[in-house]
């Protein structure tokens, strides 16, 4: 081959090198076909790059998906996609999408655990929240034993808060995550309790927080509760608090607490038949509950009762107790309410 022959032979390859280089990057840049508008697309865990474009090749918006993907593996795109949701904007490119992978923006999602409610109805709550995988039955679930290892049952040892998570997630991720997140807040608040709290242990102090939990939602009463029940523990009184009845009754209950239920010592939760703590938490408890059982306030009150308007009356003795049993229980008001009104 003549010198000249090579040179137009090496200007042709490089005319074709560049010509298949503007091709690769237009079609790279054109805007994908059939998106008018935005599209939620998943990448579920597991999946590789090119099972990723594959999937949207099969909706009918990525055209050349081999081509994409190659592209990808050259530029170092392919590695580390991150499972969950991505909305793919209206008008997005094919680097666009391989950028959206690369930085992980993936769609996420809440679910709140309130303070107060019981494992079983965490569980329920958790199963009925919309992109996240019911995987746990119930609270006996073997799963979920394995995953949260205690010498103790499971009841109140898991953190109500608000928590994120992507699709694909399910409710035993959120489980371990508010486990644990349970062990943070208990570690840290008993690490901090006061001299003047009455329970032996970081559980014994969980047991309370849940009784304390269930009896307000007034965040202001909790530390005086917690009170009343540590100055009867010292004096060796029971507690007498209706939640732990109430608990100890699981779907027995049916919304009226009778006199036979309070005078039944064959449940071991019943606080006016036993004394001292009732043998498990009877919800989930939160920080709040846990700090007051922990720096409970002074006083000399015994007593409390519901005013009918989301507070309690407190009381030092048993007349004066029982006085305002009359006025707040045995007449009660027509608005009566367990818990505070709303703003």
């Amino acid at each position: 081959m003549t010198h000249r022959a090579l040179l137009v032979t090496v200007c042709g390859c490089c005319l074709l090198l560049v010509a298949g280089w503007m091709w690769l990057q237009a079609e790279l840049s054109r805007p994908l076909p059939n998106l008018a508008s935005d599209r939620v697309f998943e990448v579920k865990k597991g999946d590789s790059l090119i099972g990723v474009l594959g999937r949207a090749s099969d909706q009918g918006w990525l055209p050349r998906p081999k081509l994409v993907s190659l592209w990808a593996q050259w530029n170092g795109l392919d590695r580390g996609i991150k499972a969950g949701e991505y909305t793919v904007p209206a008008q997005a490119t094919a680097t666009d999408l391989l950028m959206l992978l690369r930085r992980g923006e993936v769609i996420s999602y809440s679910v709140t655990l309130p303070e107060g409610i019981t494992l079983r109805q965490a569980i329920t709550r958790l199963s009925q929240t919309p992109k996240l995988q019911s995987v746990i039955a119930d609270v006996d679930d073997a799963r979920l034993r394995n995953e949260v290892v205690l010498d103790t049952g499971l009841e109140g040892w898991f953190l109500p808060e608000t928590y994120r998570f992507i699709a694909g997630d399910s409710d035993l991720d959120i489980l371990r995550r508010a486990h644990q997140s349970m062990l943070d807040v208990l570690k840290q608040e008993w690490n901090e309790r006061a001299s003047s709290a009455a329970v032996a242990s970081p559980y014994e102090a969980l047991i309370l927080a849940s009784i304390v939990e269930r009896e307000t939602a007034v965040a202001e009463e909790r530390p005086e509760i917690a009170g009343v029940f540590t100055r009867r523990l010292r004096l060796g009184m029971r507690l007498q608090t209706d939640p732990t009845v109430i608990y100890g009754l699981g779907e027995e209950y049916r919304g009226n607490l009778t006199r036979k239920h309070l005078r039944d010592a064959k449940n071991p939760w019943n606080t006016y038949q036993h004394k001292g703590l009732p043998p498990t938490p009877i919800a989930l408890p939160g920080r709040d509950s846990i700090r007051a059982v922990l720096h409970p306030k002074e006083g000399e009150s015994l007593y409390f009762v519901a005013t009918g308007d989301g507070r309690h009356a407190f009381a030092i003795t048993l007349e004066e107790h029982n006085e305002n049993v009359r006025r707040y229980q045995l007449n009660r008001r027509e608005d009566y309410r367990s818990t505070p009104a709303s703003n």
